[in-house]
């Protein structure tokens, strides 16, 4: 009974987690004001990137956050997998798709982590604007390279303890 209690905690966790995640994802301002184009690889590409700063934020926590991470992790890759599904995607094709989302995944954020252990923005916005516009609109790259930036600094100002109650926050896409 306990261990049921104690699993249905930790679900609860990751599904607010992963929630807050998807919401900033589908930020409007995201799509409107910083020309994130509103398509199935705009809104991917912005789920990886929230995804990539809150395991950055979890990194060096200790196990229990490296765990939570992989359970926030899993939970995405759900959520892939059944957003396959729903657009037609055949069984066989799913898991090939994963696993190129997975790669996707990896490698964004091994370019996103270089890119901000750099100081200034160049490599971060470069990195943005190949990963999520494609190479349009650069302008819009360095807006969200800053986003990128003040989204580490909110995290890192969140205590773990709050975090790993299933509590975070991002900051708003635009500074206001």
């Amino acid at each position: 009974m306990l261990l049921r209690l104690r699993r249905r905690a930790r679900q609860e966790t990751v599904e607010r987690l992963y929630g807050a995640i998807v919401a900033q994802a589908r930020h409007p301002d995201f799509y409107a004001a910083l020309a994130v184009p509103d398509t199935v690889a705009g809104r991917f590409d912005l789920i990886v990137l929230h995804v990539f700063l809150l395991f950055r934020r979890l990194a060096g926590e200790g196990a229990d956050a490296q765990a939570l991470g992989q359970h926030v992790f899993d939970r995405f890759v759900e959520d892939m997998d059944d957003s396959l599904r729903e657009m037609g995607t055949g069984d066989l094709a799913v898991p090939k798709r994963l696993r190129v989302m997975g790669e996707a995944f990896y490698g964004r954020a091994a370019a996103y982590d270089a890119a901000l252990a750099e100081s200034g923005n160049d490599g971060l916005a470069a990195a943005l604007l190949r990963n999520v516009y494609g190479g349009n609109t650069k302008a819009s790259a360095r807006e969200l390279a800053h986003y990128v930036r003040r989204s580490v600094a909110e995290l890192a100002a969140q205590e773990a303890a709050e975090i790993a109650r299933g509590h975070t926050r991002f900051p708003a896409p635009l500074e206001g």
